[in-house]
């Protein structure tokens, strides 16, 4: 089977390289094969090692100094580079890995790449030619929930996401265990849009109503966007993502043939 990777995607501030770190410490103390890639030309710190660093091609600081830009409009000019090299420095960072490996990419958390922007769209594309198998992770900060308005918007932006990329898609609520009640999460994680939109109606404007029925129409029509819940103090729940991850893209399910078959073998011998 071919080789495999993740694409961690999602708004700025929710737990993307959190993610990636604990998913490093999990395969680690696991012996699985895991390489994090850094996808975001304006990262600083890591707490994982990184297999490699788009910052090697271009960083939003060295972009920002020669063009006097700012730092969505030096981000942009970065993925835009990228895009432009992705057969010579993707193709090399990528180079040596087979089905045992998973590859992470850990993303930049400006919501436009992912929505609009071609810089993913032409990744995955480049990725499917290359024979890779891949997945899109997208995280959301379980905070959202404490705002229908904000918890609304974060659903419209994944299902963006979603249809943009067409690639298995597995949506994840972040920091459960921040939450003062982990049992608030349960209504949010197939969320019914008509009942948030309802209990918004009372404090918009009538001119407003019917848009927000719209746009509820428009969750509830597609059905795309239901959640797993991802409490980082919790291994279970960790272990519940990977495996859902790891089940989109059938990571391990040659190996696990394989063993399936050595050990009937060793049992009739």
């Amino acid at each position: 089977m071919a080789p495999c990777a993740q694409l961690v995607i999602g708004p700025a501030g929710s737990g993307k390289s959190t993610f990636c770190s604990h998913m490093h410490q999990h395969c680690q103390s696991s012996g699985r094969r895991l390489h994090i890639i850094n996808l975001d030309p304006a990262a600083d710190v890591f707490t994982y090692p990184v297999s490699a660093d788009i910052r090697d091609l271009i960083s939003v600081t060295e972009v920002s100094e020669e063009f006097s830009l700012g730092p969505n409009g030096a981000l942009l000019y970065c993925m835009e580079y990228l895009q432009e090299n992705l057969d010579g420095w993707l193709f090399t960072a990528l180079e040596g890995y087979d089905d045992a490996d998973c590859v992470v990419f850990d993303c930049p958390g400006q919501i436009e790449l992912y929505s609009h922007h071609s810089v993913f769209q032409t990744l995955v594309n480049q990725m499917h030619d290359w024979s890779w198998r891949l997945v899109a992770v997208y995280l959301l900060d379980s905070q959202f929930i404490t705002d229908a308005s904000k918890f609304i918007a974060g659903c419209l932006q994944c299902q963006s996401a979603m249809m943009n990329f067409q690639l298995p898609h597995i949506n994840v609520l972040t920091k459960v265990d921040l939450l003062p009640d982990k049992t608030l999460i349960e209504p949010y994680l197939t969320p019914d849009s008509g009942s948030l939109v309802r209990g918004l109606q009372m404090d918009v404007r009538p001119a407003m109503q019917k848009l927000n029925e719209s746009v509820a129409q428009l969750l509830d029509d597609y059905s795309m966007v239901s959640f797993h819940p991802l409490d980082l103090s919790d291994d279970i729940s960790f272990l519940h993502v990977l495996y859902t991850i790891d089940s989109a893209v059938q990571f391990g399910e040659d190996a696990d043939v394989r063993t399936s078959r050595y050990e009937d073998m060793h049992t009739e011998a």
